[in-house]
């Protein structure tokens, strides 16, 4: 049984794609620190921000994704994986499919629920993690919330991971007050 398409457009796609890379690239030196010559999450994001700017969406971003997700689970660092995770969810962000299903909410919000999860690793912290999420909700443009408006509620689970996911989706389904 599948599932009713919703309309999506390319240029939405580019929005919500320079949003998870703005979100991902606020996390990106908690991997740098830690694996400094290892470019594969930096690449993710680099080549998803071409995308968003006008560029193709190419066979290259999914090369780019399974890089960056070949270094989340190389790294022993915790947060660095996070982080790494966080490019990841901005690779993906570029192949939300117009399926109304709850799973393609992770394509909108892994990149920045990552993000979160990576600082809060990395401080300790988290209110580091509130910060980000914070951050990413003041910055998400407008077709991002129309776009998540137009999927059923994603699906979690109950892990930190899962509340941040929570509490960001949520906020982004909640009117724009600007």
């Amino acid at each position: 049984m599948g599932h009713p398409e919703i309309p999506l457009s390319l240029d939405e796609l580019r929005h919500l794609s320079l949003w998870t890379a703005d979100c991902a690239e606020r996390a990106l030196p908690i991997y740098e620190a830690v694996a400094p010559d290892d470019r594969r999450p930096r690449d993710a994001i680099e080549i998803v921000r071409e995308f968003g700017s006008g560029g193709k969406r190419t066979k290259a971003i999914r090369t780019a994704a399974w890089a960056a997700l070949k270094a989340a689970g190389e790294i022993a660092d915790p947060a660095a994986e996070a982080a790494a995770r966080a490019a990841v969810g901005t690779a993906g962000s570029a192949y939300l499919h117009p399926f109304a299903a709850a799973t393609q909410v992770k394509h909108i919000v892994a990149s920045a629920q990552y993000a979160a999860y990576a600082q809060e690793l990395a401080t300790g912290d988290p209110s580091a993690a509130d910060a980000v999420l914070r951050w990413a909700i003041e910055h998400v443009p407008a077709t991002v919330r129309e776009v998540l408006a137009r999927y059923p509620e994603g699906t979690p689970g109950r892990s930190r991971l899962g509340e941040l996911h929570r509490r960001l989706e949520a906020e982004l389904r909640r009117p724009s007050t600007s």
